[in-house]
């Protein structure tokens, strides 16, 4: 066997790999046959729309519920076996604010070192206030601070037992656009850290953030890959279209053999499909009437993401629709 020159590491193994998780609740299966590898240091996101069984996913991912199959590891930790272990070593930001808001920040965040039993508790509570920008408001009571700010002190308990691995659950719902920003720049500086970080979200302006996406929809997952390459697995073409009336033209479109999707994007529509040719046929009669401004364009992952939507069925419906 050849070994790697002794000046380059060997890669490190995933943080996270799990196959085939599934979870049932009553005669519903709410992540079916689960697949994903997240390699460390990476920000990973789980893209998709409510009641996918995104959280659920998180929970088995980190030992808060116990899969009905599938397995693999977590940090290392067999996530059937070792669920304590996992627990204690990963940071688990809940969707909604967890923390007790008749305690002040600094309150609550020593609370959360006493729970961890980690020595040094003032110096580590001291630094978090001071990381996470809290310093200031370190005696406000959590329950008076505004949704940015609860975020920022649900960040920081998270943070508080240095783990190597962060799990957010739709960690920006409800806040404003600036302190999402906020957020984002210190995931991206945790992860310069070598932290790990798996966040679930369905705003498309945080999925760019991330290095990798997996797009659950309905327990099941679509498509996983690097964020930039999703569109492009795909296959799929668009066209940007502007010009008068797009209303109108977006229900001809629609009724347009060739053309799989039409969707409003403020002042254009885009126009999709995955097989190029017929689409360009498709759209080619609208286009030499010079009404409107027609442009190749590269599709994105919102486009990605309306075009796996379309074809996903909710297990909680009845009998999935034909796509056309």
């Amino acid at each position: 066997m050849t070994e790697a020159p002794a000046n380059i590491s060997p890669p490190s193994p995933p943080v996270i790999a799990v196959t085939g998780l599934t979870k049932v609740f009553g005669d519903k299966r709410v992540v079916d046959n689960f697949d994903i590898t997240v390699p460390k240091g990476a920000i990973y996101g789980f893209l998709g729309p409510n009641g996918s069984g995104k959280t659920t996913t998180i929970r088995m991912l980190c030992g808060l519920l116990t899969p009905n199959g599938g397995d693999g590891t977590c940090l290392g930790f067999d996530i059937l076996s070792d669920a304590e272990r996992i627990k204690e070593q990963v940071g688990y930001m809940t969707q909604k604010f967890s923390l007790y808001e008749d305690l002040s920040i600094r309150e609550n965040l020593d609370f959360i070192a006493r729970m961890y039993r980690l020595d040094n508790r003032k110096q580590r509570v001291d630094k978090a206030l001071a990381d996470l920008g809290l310093k200031d408001r370190a005696g406000q009571l959590a329950g008076s601070l505004s949704g940015g700010w609860k975020q920022r002190l649900a960040l920081a308990g998270c943070l508080l037992h240095n783990p190597q691995l962060l799990l957010l659950d739709e960690p920006t719902a409800g806040v404003d656009p600036k302190a999402r920003r906020d957020f984002w720049n210190e995931i991206r500086r945790l992860s310069g850290q070598g932290v790990t970080v798996l966040v679930s979200t369905h705003y498309m302006d945080e999925a760019v953030q991330c290095d990798f996406i997996a797009y659950i929809a309905y327990g099941k997952k679509l498509i996983d890959g690097p964020a930039a390459g999703i569109p492009a697995q795909i296959g799929l073409t668009t066209w940007k279209v502007e010009g008068p009336n797009l209303a109108l033209l977006e229900v001809q479109l629609k009724n347009t053999p060739g053309v799989e999707q039409v969707a409003r994007f403020g002042a254009s529509l885009h126009v999709s499909g995955t097989n190029a040719e017929k689409l360009q046929r498709a759209i080619a009669t609208y286009a030499a009437d010079g009404t409107y401004r027609w442009t190749r364009d590269e599709a994105g992952l919102e486009e990605a993401f309306i075009y796996l939507m379309a074809g996903a069925h909710d297990n909680f419906a009845g009998p999935p629709e034909v796509r056309q």
